[in-house]
């Protein structure tokens, strides 16, 4: 079904890449990608994670030719090139019964009707009946670890499809060796179909100065230290125990520390709701709603320390972005997150709020770990790069089209 055909060359060097050369003018491809999460001043992980790659692939990759399937008005500034044509089909899929009628109707419709030679969907959904090879982005398996997170249209849905979306795709990639390993045993899936794309962060994110600092605590926290979250106000990111934890450290503490809380309360649920209004320093949080990333990393970086403590990530990008800022973190021992944080962080259990209020209690009190972590983080941070995403995305997009002809 691929245009490729002369003078294809697949080289394996060691178990990471497949670099695939042709030399014939009939070597350009049409390549489709989901891009109905690239929304703009709307951009979440999934977001970042396309707008990211995508940016550096059709501009690193002009030979092919890319079409940005959309399903509802884009953004110009999402059209990064000359390379890259955008499409705009119906319905908005921002429901199950709109998912499936958008992948299994107007997508594969549009994917024949276009002579795409392979379809990338960054966020997991493909379409089952059509018969374009396609690589697909797993980012975790929540749903399947916590379902009642979920609305049970939304959970009966990725229940239900995403088992058949790992089987349909000719490879899938995701963030993690966490989450590769968690695809394979839930979904029986063989390891070497699965590539690692980790995640990167913006390179905007960087340190800011004490200056800075005092004018960002001066707008933001009155003008005292805090500890920040960020993402979306899911149950998953475990608010409650965050809560819970920040009530624990504020009984000894002497400074009068705030939690800044940045995200859309999109999931807020009563029982975050209640959690919250019973706390006893419930004045001392603060909520931010969205931040633009230059706010972001003043808030980011002048913080005491991230506080990430979900109990379950594919991979934490704000993680990364506290790393860059130079900003201590606090997260969870569980599921990617040491992968991700490695010696930079201090672990906690996202399910036992005294736990998560120790590694608090240190970060406020010992300069000293604060110093090595900021040190540490800066190196971490080198690792995961969106270059080094864009270039592992491809070169699973390679694999597909090797395996493909």
């Amino acid at each position: 079904m691929l245009n490729l055909r002369k003078n294809i060359i697949i080289l394996t060097i060691n178990t990471d890449l497949v670099i695939i050369k042709g030399g014939s003018s009939g070597s350009k491809l049409k390549i489709a990608v989901n891009t109905r999460l690239l929304l703009n001043g709307k951009l979440e992980g999934i977001g970042w994670f396309s707008y990211e790659n995508l940016k550096r692939i059709t501009t690193s990759h002009r030979e092919h030719e890319f079409y940005f399937i959309f399903d509802r008005p884009y953004h110009p500034g999402f059209i990064f090139g000359p390379n890259v044509t955008p499409v705009v089909i119906g319905p908005p899929a921002r429901h199950p019964v709109l998912y499936f009628i958008w992948f299994e109707l107007s997508v594969r419709y549009k994917l024949k009707k276009l002579g795409i030679d392979l379809f990338l969907s960054p966020d997991g959904y493909l379409s089952l009946g059509s018969r374009i090879p396609c690589l697909t982005v797993f980012h975790d398996l929540n749903f399947e670890h916590y379902p009642q997170s979920l609305p049970f249209a939304e959970r009966w849905y990725y229940r239900t499809f995403f088992p058949k979306y790992a089987r349909k795709a000719k490879r899938i990639a995701t963030v993690s060796e966490f989450s590769k390993s968690d695809i394979i045993r839930l979904y029986g899936i063989s390891s070497s179909k699965i590539d690692v794309v980790y995640n990167g962060a913006n390179e905007a994110y960087a340190p800011v100065d004490e200056a800075r600092k005092m004018e960002t605590r001066a707008r933001y926290s009155e003008g005292k230290p805090y500890f920040f979250f960020v993402g979306s106000l899911h149950p998953r990111k475990n608010l409650i125990n965050l809560f819970r934890a920040f009530d624990l450290f504020r009984k000894t503490d002497t400074e009068g520390t705030k939690l800044l809380i940045a995200g859309a309360k999109k999931w807020w649920t009563g029982e975050i709701a209640t959690v919250y209004n019973n706390m006893q320093y419930r004045d001392s949080v603060i909520f931010t709603d969205r931040l633009e990333t230059s706010e972001m990393n003043d808030v980011m970086g002048s913080a005491l320390a991230l506080a990430y403590v979900s109990y379950f990530e594919g991979f934490g990008i704000p993680i990364v972005e506290a790393f860059r800022c130079g900003t201590p973190v606090i997260t969870s021992d569980v599921t990617s997150m040491p992968e991700v944080a490695g010696s930079a962080a201090l672990l906690a259990d996202p399910f036992d709020p005294e736990s998560i209020a120790q590694a608090m209690k240190r970060i406020a009190e010992d300069s000293e770990l604060r110093s090595r972590l900021i040190e540490e983080g800066f190196e971490r941070a080198r690792i995961f790069t969106w270059d080094k995403s864009a270039e592992r995305l491809w070169a699973a997009i390679e694999r597909v089209i090797g395996e493909s002809i």
